[in-house]
């Protein structure tokens, strides 16, 4: 090793202060490597794993190399039964509770065990030094990831010294500390997304975290319901039920998240969703036009499956929507101890009953007079109607074409 006497100081200074500004992994990685580098340890390649909280993803993979950009990829959930981890040092370093794990790519002393040590080898390098550290705790075990891994490889000819080991030894334990907290911030999004919705996750992680924490927003509002769900019920057992309903879910509630737009609230087997209207992206036209475009996505998805489910001797599926426009409170209702993020208002309540007219109208999306009147299409009247609840009565319009699917 050549360079300054102490290259872990400055090094260690930089990770804490990163940490205490939430860096990001990708931050924290290419920072590291690039001041290992200059400080002369001769890294030339890196590669870490992180495991995560997620409904999709297992983890995330970053690979640095000198001179190129970081690489990011993430793992689904399933990917420790591939070859890939299988037959990695890191799955080797896990299932025997080593720390450490050191292979020479060159020379006699060589020792090529593993696939991607003959691929860092291919690429020019000529030693590989992997270390890792656990989490305990059950909130960041999964699959056998349980803590953070990262890899160091040199293209130096005879590899890394001893004085080189010590140094990445002593830089990872700070990384590793650095990386959890990012790993941390990280899942806390992945839970509030999951099951607020990325907009509330994010309004809730900024602070809006007491009971009566709303602002007054307007949006375009999104209401399905699934059609005949108690005797698809009783003529399903409870485990194709649930395949079933979460099914209908990816045609309806997947079609709003495809388009934009939010969903709150899964009220047993109905959705709520919502297109909020800001000024910058074109108001309520905008709004209104991404939930059309919604109701026509839900129902080639749904038409889809529905292909599917008969080619399975499965009954079909269907649901009826109901779109309005109007002013709502977007923020936390319940009791102190356990909060919803949701929509309240009459435009929320009318929405809900706009939606339950498919079932007498013979159109399965219905749409509102202050929903279309954003919007310049041949809306097909079916004239004004006083919705059980409402108050008032309410203009009431379908797609021209027909779209929404069946009631």
């Amino acid at each position: 090793m050549t360079g300054q006497s102490d290259p872990v100081s400055g090094v260690i200074d930089w990770l804490t202060e990163q940490t205490i500004q939430d860096a990001s992994l990708e931050v924290l990685i290419e920072g590291v490597c690039t001041r290992l580098w200059a400080s002369g340890v001769p890294v030339w390649r890196f590669s870490g794993s992180f495991p995560t909280l997620h409904p999709l993803y297992i983890g995330t993979s970053m690979i640095w190399q000198r001179g190129a950009s970081i690489a990011v990829r993430t793992h689904a959930h399933g990917d420790s039964a591939t070859s890939a981890w299988r037959d990695s040092p890191l799955r080797f370093v896990t299932e025997h509770g080593l720390p450490f794990l050191r292979r020479r790519l060159e020379g006699d002393t060589a020792r090529l065990d593993f696939p991607v040590l003959r691929d860092v080898r291919e690429l020019g390098g000529t030693d590989y030094a992997l270390f890792h550290v656990v989490f305990p705790g059950a909130d960041m075990i999964r699959e056998g990831l349980d803590g953070v891994y990262a890899s160091f490889a040199t293209d130096a000819k005879g590899g890394f010294g001893d004085d080189d080991l010590r140094a990445l030894g002593q830089v990872f334990r700070s990384l590793a500390v650095a990386c959890k907290m990012a790993i941390s911030r990280g899942i806390t999004r992945n839970i509030l997304a999951a099951y607020l919705g990325p907009g509330a996750g994010e309004r809730v992680l900024a602070g809006s975290i007491q009971r009566g924490d709303c602002t007054a927003i307007r949006a375009a509002i999104w209401y399905s319901d699934l059609r005949d769900s108690t005797p698809l019920a009783a003529q399903l057992s409870p485990a194709d039920f649930l395949r079933a309903l979460n099914c209908y879910f990816e045609s309806t509630a997947g079609a709003v998240l495809a388009q934009g737009g939010e969903v709150l609230r899964f009220v047993g087997d109905a959705v709520l969703g919502i297109f909020p209207v800001s000024a910058s992206n074109g108001g309520e036209a905008d709004a209104c036009k991404r939930a059309v475009a919604t109701v026509r996505e839900a129902e080639r998805r749904l038409s889809e499956l529905n292909d599917r489910r008969a080619a399975d001797s499965s009954p079909p599926l269907s649901y009826g929507v109901g779109l309005h426009v109007g002013e709502v409170l977007f923020g936390n209702i319940g009791i102190p101890e356990r909060l919803e993020f949701s929509v309240i208002g009459p435009a929320a309540n009318e929405v809900a009953r706009l939606e339950s007219l498919t079932k007498t109208l013979g159109a399965a999306a219905l749409f509102s007079g202050e929903f279309v009147r954003h919007l310049d299409l041949p809306w097909r009247p079916l004239g004004r109607h006083a919705p059980r609840g409402v108050g008032r009565e309410m203009e009431v319009f379908a797609l021209p074409d027909g779209a929404g699917g069946s009631s």
